[in-house]
């Protein structure tokens, strides 16, 4: 097995422990890159002399003894919507190509403390505000396994390289799916954490004011090839940091849960009727799970149809006021999919939502976030699908207004979560006609481990899909 292939676990103790160098792993994801890289475009920016070089450093710190972070050697993506120092922060956007940042944010802060080698950029669509990955400056990243469907968005380049075996963990960042529905599209493990777990600092920038939704709602999170691999990189980008206004004081300690787990399987909603093989992927979980001996039980949940309805309202009111930029910087399919969306959130909420639905819906969401804390508590897991839909074919959103409406639909599961901000991990449970398709699990706040443990009986006793054995 070529070291590309190895799981960031496995090459991690190996680097630690001298099976293997750090610049012989960097070495073996450079050539993957270029081997695969080319046709899927998942990667940008990637530099591979300054990554031999942060190698060879990370080599130097095992052989002087020096203390080691858990991730020390391995390599790791970053998005090209988040500040790395010294890189291109483009955004997908053609007026931003050259944009580079001096500091990182505090999620690549956190990776570049846990010992990280930086291997490239993974590619976003122009303003991180699509479930596709395509735009001017960099073009369109194609899934791995069909080119004619989506790798997901807005993580789609972190998803792709995953599954490609260009790198074996990659950042991500979510506010409506943008890790979850990517990993699911790939057949990777992606994790979205309670909100304030990675903190979301960012360094100064031009005066642009992020929405309330963005702040509160919008988190870091890793993308893997399996469980473990999510779980190591979690740990490591977990970070208090007093600069976020919704980050925590300090990283709370969950109690490990010992004993069987409530899950609750949430399939419709009444939002959109699933696909049947969305229903097999939940059936398949639901079966593994009661396998491992939780308890598993069907669950109406009206709650989470309501919570997707409020991300509709309240994002996009807030998106209002970045109109103007993305009217001006954006590319065409940005500029088409926000049109078809305002018509999606208006057959909701109406032609002009106005600000007592805004005050009213912030209200609910609060109310919404006590009930279903309560009903989920520290041992209750959700179990739903992704999407009802398997992933879309490419540019769906922009077909027509129609086509936008039912994906608005089919993404309950990607955006009830975010408006409570919950945690919560996307895994894959098999193929459907050739394609990827998963499941997400839900738990209440800080519950990332009782999530990952479920993920995990789940994991072992599905089907691994990556990394593909492409070129």
């Amino acid at each position: 097995m070529e070291l590309w292939q190895w799981p960031a676990t496995r090459l991690a103790a190996g680097i630690r422990d001298r099976e293997i160098s750090s610049v012989e792993v960097a070495e073996s994801c450079l050539a993957r890159i270029e081997a695969v890289n080319p046709a899927l475009n998942a990667l940008v920016d990637v530099r591979p002399e300054e990554t031999l070089a942060d190698a060879r450093r990370a080599d130097e710190a095992v052989a002087a003894g020096e203390p080691l972070g858990p991730l020390h050697g391995v390599p790791v993506s970053t998005k090209i919507n988040t500040a790395e120092r010294g890189r291109l922060l483009t955004l997908g956007l053609s007026a931003m190509a050259e944009v580079t940042v001096p500091e990182d944010e505090s999620c690549v802060a956190a990776l570049r403390a846990a010992g990280s080698v930086f291997l490239g950029r993974s590619n976003v669509p122009a303003f991180s505000l699509r479930w596709f990955t395509s735009n001017d400056p960099h073009g369109r990243t194609l899934n791995p396994w069909s080119a004619a469907h989506t790798p997901g968005g807005s993580s789609g380049g972190a998803s792709s390289s995953v599954a490609a075996g260009m790198t074996p963990l990659a950042q991500g960042n979510d506010i409506g799916g943008s890790i979850r529905f990517p990993a699911a599209c790939c057949g990777v493990v992606g994790v979205r954490p309670t909100v304030g777990l990675v903190s979301n600092w960012m360094p100064p920038g031009p005066e642009v004011e992020m929405p309330l939704t963005v702040q509160a709602w919008s988190v870091q999170g890793p993308l893997a090839r399996n469980v473990a691999d999510a779980r190591l990189a979690l740990r490591a980008m977990a970070s208090a940091d007093l600069r976020d206004p919704f980050g925590v004081p300090a990283l709370p300690q969950a109690a490990p849960h010992r004993g069987p787990v409530r899950v609750g399987v949430v399939r419709d909603v009444g939002m959109a009727k699933s696909h049947p093989a969305v229903e097999e992927a939940v059936d398949r979980a639901a079966g593994w799970l009661a396998e491992a001996g939780h308890h598993v039980e069907e669950m109406e949940l009206p709650a989470l149809a309501e919570a997707a309805r409020l991300w509709s309202l309240l994002l996009y009111e807030d998106t209002r006021l970045l109109l103007p930029q993305i009217e001006a910087m954006g590319d065409d399919a940005i500029r088409t999919s926000m049109a078809y969306g305002y018509e999606a959130v208006a057959e909701m909420w109406g032609e002009k939502p106005d600000i007592s639905d805004y005050i009213q819906g912030w209200a609910r969401r609060a109310t919404l976030i006590t009930r279903l804390q309560e009903l989920l508590g520290a041992d209750t897991v959700l179990l739903t699908p992704v999407s009802a839909e398997p992933p879309f074919e490419q540019d769906a959103d922009i077909l027509d207004g129609a086509r936008s409406r039912s994906l608005f639909a089919a993404q309950w599961p990607m955006t009830a979560v975010p408006v409570l901000g919950f945690p919560a991990v996307s895994v894959p449970t098999g193929l459907s006609d050739g394609l990827p398709i998963g499941v997400q699990l839900i738990g209440g706040r800080f519950t990332e481990d009782l999530l990952l443990d479920t993920a995990q009986a789940i994991e072992d006793r599905g089907p691994r899909l990556t990394p593909l054995p492409l070129g």
